[in-house]
């Protein structure tokens, strides 16, 4: 199993990010490679379609909004891994009015190794995680 994690800091209240970002369906509000996400099973399954036309399928696993985190799971996918689990936090920076995202996951690769999945994943993380500074740059 590989795993990677991005994060980014933000001069942002956590408040503030996690009302962006917290909600399962709202990838095409901050995610650019994301315009289209649709919610299904009462909110517990989103088919995102990304701007290749490519579809993700992924389950909601766990949810805390008062720790202003979740995580889920790849149910179909065009990537070359299984058993993917991944998870978005949003964290406080003490002592000041800022936060610290952090996006992470798990895969088994199929087909190519490790250290591919992983550059794969650390570039969607790192990708994404600039796209949401720009969203709230803006």
């Amino acid at each position: 199993m590989a795993t990677t994690t991005a994060s980014v800091d933000l001069p942002v209240s956590p408040d503030r990010v996690w009302r962006l970002v917290g909600g399962f369906d709202s990838l095409p509000d901050w995610l650019p490679f994301i315009p289209v996400s649709e919610i299904e099973e009462g909110g517990r399954v989103r088919r995102l379609t990304t701007d290749q036309g490519d579809v993700i399928v992924e389950r909601l696993d766990f949810f805390d909004d008062t720790a202003r985190t979740y995580s889920y799971s790849i149910v179909q996918g065009p990537f070359p891994v299984t058993d993917y689990r991944s998870t978005i936090a949003v964290h406080g920076v003490p002592g000041a009015e800022a936060s610290r995202v952090e996006w992470s996951g798990t895969f088994t690769p199929v087909g190519i190794g490790d250290e591919e999945a992983i550059t794969l994943f650390q570039g969607i993380y790192t990708g994404g995680l600039a796209a949401l500074k720009r969203t709230l740059d803006a």
